[in-house]
């Protein structure tokens, strides 16, 4: 009954005509299962089946008067059918037609984030092969820290996009529910075999426990996951624009022919692309945060999640859908400088490696580490200061012993810190 998307677009599924198109297809499985119950004669059902229709501009007429959204479209559509469709709506509330379809449209939806994110992972999965023996400099606190292959930058991108997609199927589960249990959950005036069988028509399973609505912790599961998703989409941009920085430039993003930096500085390269995910992921986080507002409601349900329902859910999916999909973009034509990346390894004149040399006193010259820790700092303030180059500075300590300076040129070697590169990347394989 339910139309499967091909469509990569979110509007498609959140605009008012499929909207309601999916509402009539929860009606209509609801008359098919009061049939199957003896409840709506067959002919009833087939009137109903062949005449049931709407135009979104006459629901939209009836509302302006009711203003109610599902009396206008059940109004709509019961017009249509004549006598028979006194049948529609029958023992239902407005949330079990409301919050059945919108499972329906945020599954889709999902499904539709996740196709955008393989894409994404498939792209930053093969820019970690492509990278995964060039030496880059690692940065903590935004300062130079060890050498590490810049394949494992992209790598540790793909872990967390497999988390974001994990969370995302997760959270898929969770909202494919539907709920026909009347005004406060009671069946009152349906059936929970009526329930099941409309969720079966529908591709949906039927809530353990509802009220007059589905709880509202699985629409919020939904949007944390999208907004953790943004979050992982914003820590990639933010990384790119620290990269293509001026005193950095070691990858940039796509600068198109004929783009421009500034209105008024005809040399600058802006990193806007990444800009914009980072500004949309702060939409996404307050999205959230608004969708953990709405669980809390008066007793078995108010209205005040409705009206930012109706703006919060297509929005964070087109957001995401968005986001992902021009992350995909700009690393599909990201430039990475390779010789700026071995110039910025070597830039601070091997202190870089102090960590390793720190290491090979302790454990070859049996240093305290008090004093190995006071030989490899005085020299590395020297050498940050400009009074000389780290192994030569070390070369040259009286403290050092002749038999161990051969050994230290062999410690300032990028190979040391990728020795591990392959069995990290095994663990994804």
């Amino acid at each position: 009954m339910i139309e499967r998307y091909s469509e990569r677009d979110i509007n498609s599924i959140w605009d008012d005509y499929n909207r309601l198109k999916i509402m009539l297809d929860v009606e209509l499985a609801v008359c098919r299962a009061w049939y199957e119950q003896g409840r709506i004669p067959e002919d009833a059902l087939n009137d109903i089946m062949t005449n049931a229709r709407f135009t979104v501009e006459r629901v939209q007429e009836i509302e302006r008067k009711t203003q109610h959204d599902v009396v206008a479209f059940v109004s709509a559509v019961a017009e249509n059918i004549g006598a028979n469709g006194r049948y529609l709506h029958l023992g239902m509330t407005s949330s079990d037609i409301l919050d059945t379809a919108s499972s329906i449209m945020i599954r889709d939806s999902i499904n539709i984030i996740i196709s955008a994110l393989d894409e994404l992972d498939k792209t930053v999965f093969d820019l970690a092969y492509k990278y995964k023996y060039t030496p880059c400099i690692g940065r903590t606190h935004g300062i130079h820290a060890e050498p590490m292959s810049l394949g494992l930058k992209f790598l540790n991108w793909h872990s967390e996009l497999l988390r974001d997609r994990s969370r995302l199927e997760h959270s898929k589960l969770n909202i494919s529910a539907g709920k026909i249990s009347g005004a406060v959950g009671t069946y009152a005036m349906c059936n929970p075999k009526l329930e099941a069988r409309v969720c079966e028509l529908l591709g949906l399973e039927p809530a353990k426990v509802s009220n007059q609505i589905l709880q509202r912790d699985r629409h919020a599961e939904v949007l944390n996951a999208l907004a953790i998703m943004g979050s992982t989409l914003e820590r990639m941009a933010l990384e790119i624009r620290n990269l293509q920085r001026t005193e950095v430039r070691e990858a940039f993003e796509p600068f198109g022919v004929g783009q421009k930096g500034s209105s008024a500085m005809p040399h600058k390269r802006n990193p806007i692309k990444c800009e914009r995910i980072c500004g949309m992921s702060r939409l996404l986080r307050g999205y959230a945060l608004t969708s953990m507002e709405n669980i809390a409601l008066w007793h078995e349900r108010d209205i005040s999640h409705s009206s930012t329902e109706r703006v919060i859910w297509p929005d964070a999916f087109n957001i995401a859908a968005f986001m992902a999909r021009s992350m995909n973009k700009i690393l599909t034509g990201i430039e990475i400088d390779e010789a700026r990346i071995k110039e910025n390894i070597n830039q601070t004149g091997g202190l870089v490696y102090s960590q390793r040399v720190l290491t090979f006193l302790l454990d070859d010259l049996k240093l305290s580490r008090e004093d190995a820790y006071s030989i490899v700092q005085e020299n590395a303030m020297k050498t940050a200061k400009g009074e000389g180059n780290f192994l030569e500075l070390l070369q040259k300590d009286p403290r050092m012993k002749e038999a161990h300076i051969e050994k230290l040129p062999e410690l300032f070697s990028n190979d040391f810190y990728l020795r591990y590169v392959d069995e990290i990347f095994e663990r994804f394989i």
